[in-house]
């Protein structure tokens, strides 16, 4: 799959130079529909850090409901071409299409948005849509500001056929069919605990001013996991580009918000859109905090599992047994991993479980 043609390419480009002055030199600059323009292919990567869980993990926020009529979403998840975020999306993609069919089920298409500028040896394995980095430089070493930018070239390039979006991460796994959560003209979303509005409503009202509304409208959420209509998504994408790109700009807002400012970023530009959200706190876990399944539909294994040999968590300290992402940034990690000990929640064990499931079944794994 393509990138757009040369005249596109040269058009946004152009773009960028009269987008970028207005928008970077000042974090109160207007917010801008425009589009920044593809530029160096590029790009650096770092592996992402944890962001810690409350003691407790307890979660403060409802669940959302079924549906009476089919209504597919197309799956996207962003994409650089390093091992680390590789190895993440075959294992994705493969419970993707295990669940695509099943009982209740409302998912329809996959993409892998691929930022790197170029096609890589899995176009044929995973579906993929190449995107063009930000300029380089643009991101300040936050790898992260590439995901709007790469959804805003998706959403105005690919021919997308179902009505609605629903945007995951290559370290999700889907336990289950997923059904449409979106209702009503709100978007279906899981909420963080970390994402607190009213505690830096000074901050965000740089970018979200009281004539928009309270602070409040401001859902506690990330860009992911996200079901949202697609013409929603296509108002909400360049606004999240350019209000991270201006967050970042600005010294006070990124020292507050840190790895997660793009996540703010997102949740500033869905209630500036006036685009609410269903807070279903049954859409993921996150192990090893969130110890049981239920009735989740996807395990983030964002955060380290570590454990002694008699199952108790050692979180902080390297475990006698442990799965972490982070371990395998640089090489996809073997198959037929060891299970937990006993004791270990359900939730680590089947994350593991599933991992060495698609690993023995994927093609030329560790190739």
């Amino acid at each position: 799959m393509g990138c757009g043609n040369t005249f596109f390419s040269v058009l946004v480009t152009f773009s960028v130079a009269l987008i970028t002055y207005n928008i970077l030199i000042s974090a109160n600059a207007p917010l801008r529909q425009e589009l920044p323009g593809p530029s160096d292919p590029s790009a650096g990567f770092s592996v992402d850090p944890v962001i810690k869980m409350p003691l407790d993990g307890s979660r403060r926020f409802g669940g959302g409901g079924g549906g009476e009529r089919r209504r597919l979403f197309h799956t996207a998840v962003t994409a650089s071409d390093s091992v680390y975020n590789t190895w993440q999306c075959r294992v994705m993609y493969y419970w993707f299409k295990k669940h695509q069919g099943g009982p209740n089920s409302e998912m329809g298409g996959f993409t892998r948005i691929l930022h790197s500028g170029k096609p890589d040896r899995y176009m044929d394995e995973i579906p993929t849509f190449v995107a063009q980095p930000l300029p380089s430089g643009m991101d300040q070493g936050y790898i992260v500001l590439n995901r709007p930018w790469a959804f805003v070239q998706w959403l105005q390039q690919a021919d997308i056929k179902e009505d609605y979006i629903l945007m995951s991460e290559p370290d999700h796994v889907i336990v289950k069919p997923i059904p449409n959560l979106s209702r009503d003209g709100l978007g279906a979303a899981f909420p963080f605990f970390y994402i607190e509005p009213k505690k830096y409503e000074a901050v965000l009202r740089k970018f979200f001013p009281e004539e928009k509304g309270p602070i409040t409208n401001i859902d506690p959420i990330g860009n992911s996991p996200v079901i949202v209509g697609k013409e929603s998504l296509k108002k909400i994408a360049p606004t999240w580009m350019n209000i991270s790109l201006a967050m970042k700009k600005d010294p006070e807002t990124d020292k507050a918000f840190g790895w997660v400012l793009e996540m703010y970023a997102y949740a500033v530009s869905s209630a500036f859109h006036g685009v609410g959200n269903i807070l279903y706190k049954d859409f993921m876990i996150q192990p090893p905090w969130d110890k049981e399944l239920g009735e989740k539909f996807i395990i983030h294994y964002t955060y380290g599992c570590d454990y002694n040999m008699k199952g108790d968590l050692t979180y902080g300290k390297i475990g006698e047994w442990r799965f972490d992402k982070r371990s395998y940034d640089s090489v996809a990690p073997p198959k037929n991993l060891p299970l937990p000990p006993p004791g270990v929640p359900e939730s680590v064990v089947t994350l593991v479980k599933m991992v060495n499931e698609a690993t023995a079944n994927i093609p030329n794994w560790g190739s």
